[in-house]
């Protein structure tokens, strides 16, 4: 009886220490790989596309124009996809999987065959003082199938691969003084444990990615001279991590302008699409001014247009007049 006791709770202790050893892999699996998505490219390899962001508002701030543009400039380009940097529904997000402002600030605002690709977007701040989860949920993709909003992920499409994170849970003050608004912290727990996952995740998939072009997209600008200014978390957090495995882009929203912005200390450039609609006139930091390209406090939008040597940049305005062009070869590292 002892033995056989004895051989019962040593298998018992085996099966046990299995059964933590799969889940502990099975939990550092779920943390150390972000989602995949393979966008395919035109026959040429060349791969186009269209950034808008601060946007969900049922048309109003000229979003409808906005929109109207977004659709002659995405059919001119032939483009083959629609980024979001977020903030996708205002004021508060979503109340729900069944809030009709999904349908009404997005399906029936985008509504020209040139924007009926994939859209690839991000949370933003005011997409978590609602519903956050629900922007998340298949449920709207069976609702309105070219949506695909996830917390952190990445678009590989041959020649580039565009790093979508969620950057609202690095700013710390939405935790500490939130204004009065609520937060849907949902799904994170820990926000630093969250973050420092999220980084090595990040981290580990710029260091493996082969592609010719890498983008980085987030909804908080690391550098800008409008409202919000510089995000001194991803300043600190992200950045070096960016610069370090030779990323070309940061593409953001949150300050409801169009601009971009040199790196001081590599050939990264800052490039701002938070004109989607309700736009801020004549707010402007000095910090950073000088290594600013352009900028223009108005509504509008950005097209991006990639092939093996030169990446094409394009700022577009409410009217689809274009603003600012700015091309890069990707042997040289500077504009032409």
């Amino acid at each position: 009886m002892g033995g056989g006791g004895e051989v019962c709770s040593r298998r018992m202790a085996l099966v046990g220490g299995v059964g933590l050893v799969v889940l502990a892999l099975a939990l550092v699996s779920a943390r150390a790989e972000l989602r995949r998505f393979e966008q395919p490219v035109k026959p040429d390899g060349s791969i186009g596309f269209l950034v808008v962001g601060d946007w969900g508002r049922r048309g109003d701030y000229n979003q409808s124009r906005v929109a109207v543009q977004m659709g002659r400039v995405g059919e001119k380009l032939d483009i083959d996809f629609v980024v979001s940097t977020g903030d996708n529904f205002y004021d508060n997000g979503l109340t729900g999987e069944h809030d009709p402002a999904f349908e009404e600030s997005f399906t029936n605002i985008y509504t020209a065959k040139s924007l009926q690709k994939q859209w690839y977007s991000v949370l933003g701040n005011h997409d978590y003082r609602g519903d956050a989860e629900a922007q998340l949920s298949p449920l709207l993709r069976r609702i309105d199938r070219r949506w695909l909003c996830l917390r952190s992920f990445i678009v590989n499409a041959e020649l580039v691969e565009i790093f979508f994170l969620d950057t609202t849970p690095f700013v710390k003050s939405y935790f500490t003084d939130a204004e009065g608004h609520t937060y849907d912290w949902r799904g994170i727990k820990s926000r630093k444990t969250y973050i420092a996952n999220l980084l090595k995740d990040v981290e580990s998939a710029l260091k493996a990615s082969t592609a010719k072009w890498k983008i980085v997209v987030g909804h908080h600008a690391i550098r800008s001279i409008s409202h919000h200014g510089d995000t001194k978390e991803l300043l600190k957090y992200l950045l070096p991590i960016l610069r370090a495995n030779s990323v070309d882009f940061y593409v953001n929203g949150h300050d409801h302008c169009l601009q971009q912005i040199g790196d001081t200390e590599s050939p990264i450039q800052f490039l701002t699409s938070g004109a989607g609609s309700k736009a801020w006139r004549g707010d402007i930091k000095e910090t950073n001014i000088g290594d600013v390209s352009f900028f223009y406090d108005g509504q509008g939008f950005m097209s991006v247009r990639l092939t093996r040597s030169d990446a094409e940049i394009a700022f577009y305005d409410v009217f689809g007049e274009v603003l600012h062009t700015w091309t890069v070869s990707k042997q040289l590292h500077s504009a032409i």
